[in-house]
Parts: C-alpha cells; structure tokens; sequence
C-alpha cells in the first residue's frame, strides 16, 4: 500500500484577494495563483483579506477577516453571531442584492445546465418583511457547562456545535425571542443533557415546540414544561422515538392552520407535516402557480408532490377538475381532509412513490391538459415522459434547487418538445442562499 499523503498545514498569515463572483450558496470566489478558492463572508466585486479554512487539490477555503474595499451592496449583519451561526449566509448583503443574485443563480443553472432560456423572466417575489419569518424550523440543543449551560439554536456553519446566540432574527418572534427562556427551561430539567434538538412548527396562531428526547423526562420534567407552555403561548409535544412517537406533553393536541385568504381556504396540518416556511411567499406563489396555468372552468389539471393540498386546494377554485399525487400517504390523508373540510368536490387524491416505475396508477389513465409540479430538492425526471402523453400543454414547475430544474428544464423543452415560457425566483428564505423558483413550460 502507498504512503499516505500528509495534510500540509494552512497558511496562518492572511492573504489579500479580488473577488470574482458569489458562488450558489453564497460564497465568494477568488483565483489565488490561478486556483479557485471560495471566500465566506466576502461579496463580488470587493478587495479582502482572508485567511484560509481548508485546502483541496481543485480548490480552496477561506474565511474574511479584513475587507479592505465593500462593495456597495455590503450592509451590516443584524446577527452578532453572523458567520458563526449557520442559520443565515447572506445577512451581509443588502436583501435586493441578495434577490438579484438568486435570480442570476437560477438563469445561470438554466443556461449551463438545461442550456434554456425563458423567454421572458418574471419579476421576483419578495418579502413584506425580510425578518421574523421563519415558522419551521429544526434547532440544535447541547449541554454545554464550559459556555454556562443549554444552547439552543441552529449548528454553527460547517460544525455540529450549536451557535451561542440569545435570539434569532429570522425565526418567527415567537421562538426567535424565546431562546434564553428555552436554555433556562432545559438547564432545569435532569434530562438537560438527553435533548439533542427542538422543532418548531407554526400555523398563523398556534406554535408548537417538539422536545426530542433520548431519555424519559421525570414527572418534575414534564411539570415543569407543562408550566413553560401557556406562558409563552406555545404549546410543547415530545418526541421520544421516531415520528410516530411525537404527542402533545397534555395529550391534547394542538390544531396548526395556516390560510389562503384569496382563496377562502384553511389548510389544517400536523406538526411533523411539510409545509412552507414562509407564509407570506407562500401566499404569493400560489397566486402566480394558478395565474400562470390560466386556469378554466373545463380544465383538468395534475398536481404532482402536492403533499397536503396547498396548491391542489386553490387549483379546484377555479379548474374543473384537479387530481393530486403524493407519496406520503399520510399527507394525502390531510389532503383529502382538508378539501372536505373546505367543501371542495372536484379534487382526486392518490399515494404514489413518484420516483419509481409507475405501473396501472388510475391517475396515469386519464387526461391532463394541465400540471403542476413542486418537487423536493432531487427534482421531478422520473416523472417528465409521461407528461406528454398525459395531454399536457401548460406546465408549472415549483423548484427549490436551481440544479434540478435546470435538468428537468432541458429534457422538457430538448426531449419532450416544451418551450420555456418564463421563470423567475422566490425569496422563501430571506438572508440564506436557498434558491427558490418557479418556471412555465408551454407545448410547441
């Protein structure tokens, strides 16, 4: 066997560079003799120092320590944590710049990968308001005695460490506020040391915190947090296996709803359930999913991932009929609930693992002459050849990662003869680098 390389040691002495460009996901990118190297905390356009965090054989990693000339689009971090905290990356840029630059990312994607271009790009849905947004969220808890006790919050970027922050201005004012409560609370119980994370899942009255948990909490620990709850206006469940063993600290579970006004729909979900974080961009897609599907009292229309119904809902207001896929079965029973709890009669719900062969599904017999998709992150091309055949002649594409988009994006219009009509971002999360988009596909 041969020897093994040895890890040569990082330079310690900072190193001045000009940065090129932002990487996807936020990261500064610099050529120092002649090799890429990716710089956190820089933006493009500005002169830094920074010191290196790793070396690879096609890359480099650094970390600013000085910037010497800011670009006009830096702005001052709102996060003390900013850049120990991994819950944002792009607090240090002004939030248009930031939008701007999802766009790019996404028309990038789309050239270089699908090698597509809208004929038109839609103007980016924004943000009432960048901050406090965030109504899910997954928090890190750890003992630590050295820092004086529980941290809560999310892990430190690029470690397992939680960040010792006090509050969070991205989540929801309600948990965002409640860090030092939440520390205190856990420091006070005999299993502070077996609750490894906290998960946060907000309707638009009700919060709902689940206490992991790797050992039964005492009675004196469950007194303790059935106190907490009401005086916050939150309510706990605890977790002490996997998902199925998720229930409310009382026994009496908490309704989470979340609305769509324009549409005079409630939608009720379980705490464990997907949903979007973001309520206000979530009611702006919608909006601009059913716009662009031009939507008429005949149409018969295929919401693919359509998870508990938060576009098949709004899509059966005002199509003829609308038939959604999911392959949680569990969400699909939420769906059905919810249209009847909404009055709704139009709408077919079915369970089906949309990334295997699918073989005699009902919903692949009939026709759609328009379809929806909102995959998660690994995209929708298992899917793509039945569109055609189906009888789609109008597609709108949700995505939440630009690459997979992209690739679906170049079968549709290279393979499956789809022209891509227009496309634009979402700024679902606000001071993070998570691309968000939505794109309309037409048949030639």
């Amino acid at each position: 066997m041969g020897r093994r390389r040895r890890r040569q040691p990082l330079p310690v002495e900072p190193v001045e560079a000009e940065i090129e460009s932002l990487t996807q996901d936020g990261k500064g990118v610099a050529h120092i003799d002649g090799k890429a190297t990716f710089v956190y905390g820089s933006l493009s356009g500005e002169r830094v120092r920074f010191v290196y965090t790793g070396r690879r054989r096609k890359y480099d990693e650094g970390r600013v320590v000085e910037v010497i000339e800011p670009s006009p689009q830096r702005t001052e971090p709102r996060c003390s944590q900013f850049g120990i905290c991994g819950g944002c990356s792009l607090q240090h840029q002004q939030s248009e710049a930031q939008v701007a630059s999802k766009q790019q990312a996404m028309l990038d994607a789309l050239k270089h990968i699908g090698k597509v271009v809208p004929e038109e790009v839609m103007s980016p849905l924004v943000c009432e308001s960048v901050w406090g947004y965030r109504r899910k969220a997954r928090l890190g808890v750890r003992y630590v005695p050295k820092k004086g006790g529980t941290l809560v919050g999310f892990r430190e970027r690029g470690s397992s460490f939680v960040a010792d922050i006090d509050q969070c201005h991205i989540l929801h004012p309600r948990v965002g506020q409640l860090i030092p409560q939440l520390s205190a609370l856990i420091d006070q119980l005999s299993i502070h040391d077996q609750i490894p994370q906290i998960e946060m899942a907000m309707g638009d009255e009700e919060c709902i915190l689940i206490f992991r948990m790797l050992s039964p909490p005492s009675d004196e620990d469950l007194m303790k947090l059935a106190i907490f709850a009401p005086q916050h206006c939150i309510s706990i469940y605890i977790q002490e296996g996997g998902p199925e063993s998720i229930r409310p600290l009382d026994f009496e579970p908490t309704t989470l709803s979340y609305s769509l006004p324009e549409y005079d729909l409630q939608l009720d979900f379980l705490p464990s359930d997907f949903t979007q974080v973001n309520t206000d961009i979530n009611r702006q897609m919608v909006k601009r999913a059913i716009s662009l599907l031009e939507l008429q009292p005949d149409d018969r229309v295929l919401d693919l991932f359509c998870g508990l119904g938060n576009f098949t809902l709004p899509l059966a207001s005002a199509a003829g009929q609308v038939t959604g896929v999911e392959g949680d079965s569990g969400l699909v029973v939420r769906g059905r609930e919810n249209a009847l709890r909404n009055a709704i009669d139009n709408i077919e719900f079915y369970t089906a693992n949309l990334y295997e062969t699918l073989d005699n599904e009902p919903w692949l017999m009939q026709r759609f002459n328009k379809v929806l998709l909102d995959p998660p992150r690994s995209g929708a091309v298992e899917i793509l050849e039945h569109l055609p055949k189906l009888g789609a002649e109008r597609i709108v594409y949700v995505s939440c990662y630009p690459g997979t988009l992209a690739r679906d994006a170049g079968i549709l219009v290279h393979e499956q003869g789809y022209h891509l009509k227009c496309a634009g971002v979402m700024d679902m999360f606000p001071h993070t680098a998570h691309v968000e988009s939505i794109a309309l596909f037409e048949r030639c």
